[in-house]
């Protein structure tokens, strides 16, 4: 395998793109060698420009639950592209996806689409901050939602202080606002609330979090995080960009009996496009501009290229509910297959699995937060991600990214690549 013209086409991007790439984690930087450059995709496989066949576990970091040039949402968006690609006005499929939303998640009555989960978060924490009338909000160590100055942060001396900026470029007069907590522990939490009394307006978690690796926040975790914010009147957000209709047809809400005030979605509801959506209840949606003093406002939102693309995918998904349950088998077989092969060769892999979505981490021991996913050891995922790149198998280029199944992917196809994965492990053992 030759990857000859990706290393010649990444050294042309670097000369007029940052990095040579327009996000950070495709450059490989923590898996080594030369980011692939993508020619197209065909069902499960991803081709790269020098001809060579992926099977594809990234999916587009989510969206493509049935995987690439699915027919059925081909067709929405080139039926749509031929009207036209951007009104800036409202279209009918809006509402008609707004709806299908609304009608499949309790926490939702009303919905606005924006273009990214990165405006979807940044919205949905302005429009908190005006129904409550508070600046604070809490998030969790190793919870991504964007990267809008107010959540790039880190913890300070501790992880109850107010955050210090992560990247240079955000004010420490924006970013102080922000609270760290630890990922399911619910003592951090506390420590937060009582420190700021009654000053947070909102509590941001992913419930099913996909940006430290895939790890699920437990569900008396998640009914606690509920109670305290009942308790001090905070809205809780669930950051449903990457689990949103890819753990279950509900996103986390399928799995755990806790309700959140609002929802942000992205990923799926696209179809593969640029989209985003958050969603609430209707007392809290209808402080939202032009209905209430809230703005939040953008040219492309509900475009009505991804506007059908999304109600396309969503309808799939609705029509076929056993979708989920398939993909979880799928998933499932995959990560056990890749654990018997470590295990066998002497190496601990912690693996889990939610819907269509799946993790591994090369740690000892089971990981429950971010300071956990830090002990995994990333040089053995390096070498493992190398390898089996070279075996033609495509998966996400760090040790703290999630992988997605789509529905195109066969059981011959999970066969092969645990049967690649198990020739890796002997070699890197």
């Amino acid at each position: 395998m030759t990857t000859t013209n990706s290393a010649i086409a990444y050294e042309s991007a670097k000369n007029v793109i940052p990095g040579g790439v327009d996000s950070p984690v495709r450059a490989f930087k923590s898996v080594g060698g030369t980011p692939l450059f993508i020619e197209k995709g065909e069902g499960a496989y991803l081709i790269d420009i020098d001809g060579n066949r992926y099977i594809d576990f990234v999916q587009s970091w989510g969206p493509l639950i049935f995987g690439h040039c699915d027919d059925t949402i081909e067709k929405a968006v080139v039926d749509a592209v031929k009207k036209g690609l951007s009104f800036g006005a409202p279209t009918v499929v809006e509402t008609a996806l707004a709806a299908e939303i609304t009608e499949m998640f309790e926490s939702i009555d009303k919905i606005r689409f924006v273009s990214s989960g990165t405006e979807a978060v940044m919205s949905a924490i302005r429009l908190a901050r005006g129904f409550t009338g508070r600046d604070n909000i809490v998030k969790f160590e190793g919870c991504y939602h964007g990267h809008s100055d107010s959540l790039l942060v880190q913890a300070g001396s501790g992880a109850v202080t107010f955050g210090t900026p992560s990247s240079p470029g955000v004010p420490a007069d924006l970013t102080k606002h922000t609270l760290l907590a630890r990922y399911n522990d619910i003592h951090s939490v506390r420590q937060c609330f009582e420190n700021a009394n009654t000053q947070i307006a909102c509590m941001i978690i992913e419930p099913i979090a996909g940006n430290m690796g895939l790890v699920p926040a437990k569900e008396e975790f998640l009914q606690e995080l509920r109670a305290i914010c009942d308790e001090y009147g905070a809205l809780l957000i669930f950051d449903e960009v990457m689990s949103g209709f890819r753990a279950s047809i509900r996103g986390a809400q399928g799995i755990t009996s806790v309700k959140p005030d609002m929802v942000t979605l992205g990923k799926v509801i696209g179809g593969g496009m640029p989209v985003g959506a958050f969603g609430a209840r209707e007392e809290i949606m209808d402080k939202l501009s032009p209905d209430g003093p809230v703005y939040q406002a953008g040219t492309l939102s509900g475009n009505p290229v991804a506007m059908n693309a999304g109600l396309a995918s969503l309808l799939k998904l609705k029509h076929n509910p056993s979708i989920y349950t398939t993909l979880e088998q799928k998933a499932t077989r995959l990560v056990e297959g890749f654990k018997e092969g470590a295990n066998s060769v002497g190496i601990t892999l912690q693996v889990d699995v939610r819907g269509s979505m799946f993790g591994f981490f090369f740690n000892e021991k089971e990981v429950e937060n971010f300071d956990d996913a830090l002990k995994s050891d990333t040089d053995l995922f390096a070498s493992f991600h190398q390898k089996m790149l070279a075996e033609g198998v495509y998966l996400a280029c760090s040790q703290f990214e999630t992988g997605f199944i789509s529905t195109v992917m066969t059981d011959a196809m999970i066969d092969e690549v645990i049967a690649k994965a198990q020739k890796v492990f002997k070699e890197i053992a």
